[in-house]
């Protein structure tokens, strides 16, 4: 495995959960199309991805973006996301703060009051709209919307056996990327006064119960057909007043902030079941307290199922810069993560 002298990042947060934007010192990602990208990235330089997310540079809950080579037309920009367990197929905290980062470093000519971003990401093109206002140093960045790619529910109250729990009824439905959601109460918890590590490993049985019950096709790519993650509610719908949610995605990371693909989702199933119009806007809340807002801009309800089309809105921030670099010899160095050696009974992984 050949490692780079350094590689350098961008650091950023949104509603509190990071984004590592990697700026100089990834090698080429190959591959005809993004998802050919997105294979190869895993086949041949995953041990970059465990170099900057996991310790000692990271940590199982950061979050990273490699820049890649478009091939979508009229692309401004191509990006593979990158977490602690592999790659992800969408991203919205990350497109939100991608957004921002393309405006302010040029990578789309920055234009009042907003600058549009048009981003090839893995599950399809997503447009963001910046708002940008002129200061007496410039032009400066400020919040971002997006419009993501179609959005559906996938199933409906469908019961599904979960281990030591008898069966629990939840949905299933795709905003970039496949979830479970439900309800903590169904299974006896609550999101403000719950154990974090307890609503987290309930959520990852769930993940992998729904992986084995359920059977997902999606219709652009076979790669795009797999539980990322459980999304946990309040019980909330966000319509009528803020609805706090938990989502666990890969190895049982948590996002730290409402999860921009999930809440996509969450709108999808309420235009499924009857309950959204188009315009119709909800509040989502992580549980660090931080907000998306997320808006049905348009719905297509000629197929068996409708099709979403939602604007998500929030707010990135910027921490700093990195470097980082392996000293020769330091085989920690190359990344590691503590909950995975110590099952594995090895240092590095």
């Amino acid at each position: 495995m050949t490692y780079p002298d350094a590689i350098e990042t961008v650091e950023m947060h949104t509603g509190g959960e990071p984004l590592r934007i990697v700026t100089a010192g990834w090698p080429e990602v190959k591959g005809a199309t993004i998802l050919d990208k997105r294979r190869y990235a895993a086949e041949h330089l995953d041990h970059l991805r465990r170099f900057i997310i996991h310790e000692p540079r990271g940590h199982d809950g950061m979050y990273a973006a490699v820049f890649v080579e478009p091939d979508l037309p009229g692309a401004d920009l191509a990006v593979l996301f990158l977490h602690n367990a592999g790659y992800s197929t969408m991203c919205g905290h990350a497109v939100i703060a991608l957004g921002r980062y393309a405006v302010d470093h040029g990578l789309v000519e920055a234009r009042t009051p907003k600058t549009e971003v048009r981003m090839q990401l893995p599950c399809g093109r997503v447009t963001a709209t910046v708002e940008v206002t002129r200061t007496g140093d410039g032009l400066r960045s400020g919040d971002v919307s997006f419009v993501s790619v179609p959005a559906f529910a996938e199933a409906l109250d469908i019961d599904v056996p979960l281990p030591g729990h008898g069966t629990v009824r939840l949905d299933v439905a795709y905003g970039g990327a496949y979830y479970a959601i439900l309800p903590a109460g169904r299974l006896g918890l609550d999101l403000r006064t719950t154990p974090l590590s307890v609503l987290v490993e309930r959520a990852a049985a769930i993940s992998a119960a729904v992986s084995g019950a359920v059977s997902l096709d999606h219709p652009d790519d076979p790669d795009l057909g797999f539980i990322y993650g459980t999304i946990l509610t309040d019980g909330g719908t966000g319509r009528d007043g803020t609805s706090r949610n938990l989502c666990v995605f890969a190895g049982r990371q948590v996002d730290r902030c409402p999860t921009g693909s999930g809440v996509t989702a969450r709108v999808a199933l309420a235009a499924a079941r009857g309950e959204a119009s188009t315009g119709d806007s909800y509040l989502f809340q992580s549980v660090l307290g931080s907000e998306f807002t997320a808006t049905l801009e348009a719905l297509d309800s000629t197929g068996t199922s409708p099709v979403s089309r939602v604007r998500v809105a929030g707010r990135a921030a910027y921490c700093g810069t990195a470097r980082f670099t392996r000293e020769q010899g330091d085989e920690l160095g190359r990344g590691f993560s503590l909950d995975r050696s110590h099952l594995a009974g090895t240092a590095a992984t």
